[in-house]
């Protein structure tokens, strides 16, 4: 999510797209979902695993949309990814309890679900925000 992230703020810094709010917030949600990434990381090395770092696909480069605009075609898929991510955080806390290890659940459920929830209803409000604006003026 964050090299999505990543590739949406530069797509909204480019001088032909020139919206900085939104190159600034997906820049920010980068950075957010990096720091999401090492904390497991480190999480794992903790408790005795191993990190398996594997290549990432090339992310989308472009966000224009013909019906809905960039904007909200940005944030509906940003939305989705996020709705997406909790609800693995979610299989990952249902996994912890399966195998009555109370340390990961307590992880999963204050480190990162909680943060996640807010991620999903700030998506959702932009999206909201984005429908009503209508195209070209969000």
């Amino acid at each position: 999510m964050s090299y999505l992230y990543l590739s949406a703020a530069a797509y909204f810094g480019r001088d032909n797209v020139g919206l900085p709010g939104f190159s600034a917030m997906f820049k920010h949600q980068s950075d957010e979902e990096r720091e999401h990434a090492l904390r497991l990381m480190e999480y794992q090395v903790r408790r005795g695993g191993r990190v398996v770092l594997g290549s990432l696909l090339p992310p989308n480069t472009e966000f224009d949309h013909e019906e809905k605009g960039d904007a909200q075609h940005a944030a509906e898929i940003a939305l989705s990814l996020e709705k997406l991510n909790f609800g693995r955080l979610r299989e990952l806390r249902s996994m912890a309890d399966e195998a009555d290890d109370a340390d990961m659940a307590h992880f999963v459920e204050d480190y990162l679900l909680d943060e996640q929830s807010k991620d999903v209803k700030q998506a959702a409000v932009l999206v909201s925000q984005l429908q009503r604006a209508g195209k070209g003026l969000g």
